[in-house]
């Protein structure tokens, strides 16, 4: 069995669920919780949302559910390395994008300038609206009814949301809390000033490492960069330089596949080596503490801080704002703005019960009603929001 630290979260000392259940004689709370995700609706509809690319445009590229497999085979592999619940980890991971829209980040970014008037919309309050109001599978509540553990994770997993006085901090400093988080918050406190624990961050960790990594090969085996203009990152050139002194002449898909799995495991050893150090340097004897400490203690070392940073700029640079990329993200805009638009303005054309639901709401209120066909387009796929546009318009964009 494997070690377990005393700052990681303890499964059998949950602080349990909104709605009490009886206890699992077979699992543990946080391994229920990773199950449960696993068999949402919303996590098999990742299967079919983008990453980055479109996915009829390649059977190999990512999609949002092989990117959540990947982030999880990575946090349980930082988790164990650290004596912290690796299925609690695992469960984060699985769940971290089950509130992105179809389209990737262009169709949030979209959808937010719909929703702007009513409260705007963000991917990481949409997961928790998912696991705790829109999955609609068992007979005595709505949601999935996670532990308290997995959602604080859930939300706070990039730090602190508010201030110890309550105020909105960070990325919601300007705009505020989601209402889907202030929400659930009056119901069940999840200590929005606090940092999560030690779980969810290795989670945001495995996020990153999985990104940079498999958006590198996507964007290699696409042609949108090539091995010279990689090397423009200092990592990655040594990288690079070293698998060609030892495989001189490798054929490029290996050559892909040498560099991709030396950058993963060169950011997990060092972050499992550089979290180790500060767990032990804060002497966190819980995982209260690990809260409580007012800083992270998953990370990686200044160094390969400093690549990871510089990956992302050259990925920002020479994948997301590729000319054939801005082209997609145009047009897949387009696409999602068209539908609000029409549901906003005549809900009777979504799905019966969407638009019953949207209708009754919106006798209530407008921005009901616009919450609705939210979350009726935040769910689609990519393939389902294009024909959806197809039913409803003359003309659908060719997203490729």
């Amino acid at each position: 069995m494997p070690w377990r630290a005393i700052y990681a979260a303890d499964a059998s000392r949950s602080r349990g669920r909104l709605f009490p259940e009886p206890a699992s004689p077979t699992r543990s709370e946080f391994q229920r919780d990773r199950d449960r995700i696993l068999h949402s609706t919303a996590f098999r509809r990742l299967a079919h949302k983008t990453q980055v690319f479109i996915p009829h445009e390649g059977d190999h590229y990512r999609t949002r559910l092989t990117h959540s497999i990947e982030v999880g085979q990575i946090a349980r592999a930082l988790a164990r390395a650290l004596g912290l619940d690796d299925d609690l980890a695992e469960a984060l991971a699985l769940a971290h994008d089950l509130g992105h829209t179809p389209f990737g980040h262009t169709g949030e970014d979209a959808l937010d300038e719909a929703m702007r008037p009513y409260g705007g919309f963000d991917h990481n309050a949409q997961a928790l609206r998912i696991v705790t109001k829109l999955e609609h599978r068992y007979a005595t509540f709505d949601g999935l009814n996670l532990s308290w553990e997995t959602l604080e994770g859930l939300v706070k997993h990039n730090g602190p949301l508010t201030g110890p006085d309550g105020r909105p901090a960070g990325h919601y400093a300007e705009r505020g809390l989601p209402i889907a988080i202030t929400e659930y918050a009056t119901l069940h406190d999840l200590r929005l000033d606090l940092y999560a624990g030690a779980e969810a961050q290795a989670a945001a960790l495995a996020d990153d490492i999985a990104y940079n990594a498999h958006d590198i090969d996507d964007g290699l085996r696409a042609g949108l960069f090539d091995f010279a203009q990689l090397a423009e990152v200092d990592y990655l050139r040594r990288r690079i330089e070293g698998i060609d002194v030892l495989y001189p002449g490798l054929e490029r898909q290996r050559r892909i596949h040498e560099l991709v799995r030396r950058v993963i495991t060169d950011f997990i050893e060092d972050a499992i080596a550089e979290s180790a150090a500060r767990l032990q340097s804060s002497q966190v004897a819980s995982a209260d503490d690990v809260r409580a400490l007012g800083r992270t203690v998953i990370g990686f070392s200044a160094p390969m801080g400093e690549a990871q940073a510089a990956i992302k700029r050259f990925l920002f640079a020479n994948m997301y704002r590729h000319p054939t990329i801005k082209r997609i993200r145009v047009d897949a805009a387009q696409v999602v703005r068209d539908l609000f638009d029409v549901f906003f303005k005549a809900p009777e054309l979504m799905p019966p019960e969407w638009a019953s639901f949207a209708i009754t709401r919106g006798v209530e209120d407008e921005a009901k009603m616009a919450r609705v066909v939210c979350d009726y387009i935040a769910g689609m796929t990519d393939r389902y929001a294009l024909a959806e546009h197809q039913r409803l318009f003359d003309l659908t964009p060719d997203l490729r």
